[in-house]
């Protein structure tokens, strides 16, 4: 039976990584965040943290929160059908319920957990959409209160501890991926 993985988590986390790893094993990427690029892009907005942040804030004052996952929702299903799915940047409570309900128990969530202040460091580190620790505060707090972002990863099927060096955590997530079999 073909699978679907929300991969969640804060910034800084280490979804990138996790979702690279599962795409290394077969699984095809569907990434939420990809609306966001492409109407900034549309509108001829600058790609910045403000303005990404700006544009999801956006659609979810739509007064749907799911917003994300209704769009996304056909091309889920179309590569369900043939395959195994990979989820990225799954954000909101409502997005995890849209595709929850729609799929059951083939869909399930890994967290990757990392402590907040060495996912500030990471972020500071970044060389794309690099922040400051305050900046990273700031869109914390943003994300659990505007977008509801707290509620997949507290309900998440499984969770990996992103504190040690990259290799512990690949290994971690190569091992998650292969129980999934």
């Amino acid at each position: 039976m073909n699978k679907i993985v929300a991969v969640v988590g804060m910034c800084g986390s280490g979804k990138s990584v996790a979702t690279e790893l599962f795409e290394k094993y077969g699984y095809q990427k569907v990434y939420f965040g990809q609306v966001t690029f492409d109407i900034l892009k549309e509108r001829g907005i600058e790609r910045t943290a403000e303005s990404e942040q700006m544009i999801r804030e956006e659609l979810r004052a739509s007064g749907d929160k799911g917003i994300y996952a209704k769009i996304y929702l056909p091309k889920i299903r179309e590569l369900f059908k043939n395959g195994n799915v990979v989820i990225e940047s799954m954000y909101s409570w409502s997005e995890y319920k849209y595709v929850k309900q729609e799929f059951g128990d083939a869909f399930s969530v890994l967290c990757i957990a990392t402590d907040a202040p060495l996912r500030y460091a990471r972020l500071q580190e970044r060389d794309y959409r690099g922040q400051t620790k305050e900046e990273s505060m700031k869109r914390d707090y943003t994300e659990i209160e505007n977008i509801e972002k707290g509620g997949p990863i507290s309900i998440a099927d499984h969770y990996i501890t992103n504190n040690a060096d990259i290799e512990t955590f690949k290994l971690e997530v190569e091992q998650y991926i292969k129980s999934l079999k």
